[in-house]
This record gives structure tokens, sequence and C-alpha cells, in this order.
């Protein structure tokens, strides 16, 4: 299909963002950041609605540009911290069939949140962690570049055209495609544009990203969505 490059006999690797594509994180975003605007005495609701499209510094600035953002951050951080030990957590149907089902070794995670964090979520919903594991503090740049995506494959020995990516977000979906790997969504009632496949949920992909990790990149298993 176009835009699928893995070499022919090569290894497979799947890379995974992991909030809203693994964990089901949206109300507990949403529980965090009503919390932190509440702190502020700001609107909740225009809070998150700018939250969801900006990154954390961008959000301070345009929501509470009079306050110290190293202030507003380290209260975002404490909040978030808290929800890791007491909110409740789920993981989406299928997530741990499919990671206890991919080889030691043929799989990583690569996302915008710290690893104690992502450690905190999936101790809670008994998922496995792999050892290779890419958060916001392992990377001078976050998606949507490509270094995220490109130092997980790096660390797996992987090159990138073998790689398959799984996201949910547009800055996911640029950050492996820009990094020349192969790009599925999940999650989303629509593709994310660039994305060579697109699943309506993380169920649904599993076959076809065993699939992937296990066959010939040229054998497209029979009934699997895609977006040419």
């Amino acid at each position: 299909m176009i835009g699928e490059t893995a070499r022919p006999g090569a290894m497979k690797y799947v890379l995974f963002d992991v909030d809203g594509t693994l964990i089901d994180a949206v109300e507990n975003q949403r529980r965090v950041w009503r919390a932190w605007a509440e702190r502020y005495e700001l609107d909740a609701d225009e809070v998150y609605r700018v939250a969801l499209r900006t990154r954390p510094s961008e959000t301070f600035a345009q929501v509470a540009p009079g306050e110290d953002p190293q202030e507003c951050l380290a209260a975002l951080h404490a909040l978030e911290d808290e929800d890791v030990r007491s909110g409740t957590y789920a993981a989406f149907d299928g997530a741990l069939e499919l990671l206890t089902a991919l080889r030691p070794g043929s799989w990583a995670l690569v996302t915008s949140n710290y690893e104690h964090r992502v450690r905190g979520r999936f101790a809670r919903t008994g998922l496995p962690v792999p050892e290779v594991l890419v958060d916001a503090a392992a990377v001078d740049e976050g998606k949507p570049s490509p270094v995220p995506y490109l130092q997980a494959a790096a660390r797996l020995g992987a090159e990138p055209a073998d790689c398959l990516v799984i996201e949910d977000a547009p800055s996911g979906v640029r950050s492996g495609l820009s990094a020349g790997m192969t790009v599925w969504g999940v999650n989303a009632a629509a593709a994310v544009d660039g994305v060579h496949r697109h699943f309506g949920t993380l169920r649904e992909a599993v076959g076809d990203i065993l699939a992937f990790t296990s066959v010939p990149h040229s054998h497209r298993p029979a009934g699997s969505a895609a977006v040419e």
C-alpha cells in the first residue's frame, strides 16, 4: 500500500503512542485540567478546549498570560501525578491481548508524557511495559517532530522503514510519517490525515498489527481496512 515501506523479510517493529491509543485517559485529562483551571479561577471548559490543541506552555500563555509559567507547570504536574496515584484508568479493549502477544524487543512506547506516569498507569491497568520507552524527558523535540519515533527505532536496533506506528492524534501521526515509518490510526471516528490505514478502535486493529510483525509485508490480511 501507498506509504508502507517495510522491507520484505526484515524483522518488523511496532511503536505505540500511549494516551488515547493504549490507555483511555480522556476523562482523567479533563479532570486534571478542570482542577488546574479552578486553582487559577479560570473557565475550565475554555482551558480544556485550548489544552487539547496546544502544549502546556502554550496553554498557559493563552489562558493565564499573567501567571508564572513555571508555577503553572508545577501545579499541572502535581495534579497529574496525583491522578496517576488515585485516578481510575482503563486500557482500550484489545491492548492487553496485543501487547502480551508481541515478541519482546519488537515493540516500544513513544509518549509525550513522562515515564513514571506511564508506568503508574500501566501498573493500574495490567499492561506490560517494554524495554524501550521514549518519554518527554528523553528527547529535546517532541511530537510532531520525528525525533521521538526515530529514537525508539534506534534503541530497538530497527530501521525506520521496518517500523509500524500506532497513533490516535494528528501530532503523533505527523511524527511517525516524518520519521519515514508506516502509520496506522486507531480510536477515532475518522482517519487522521496521512495515515496509511485507519481503524475505528484498537480492537479492530489487533489482528492486523500482529500480522504486520509476523508475515511478509506484501501480504494484507483479508478483510482489513485501508486508507489509500
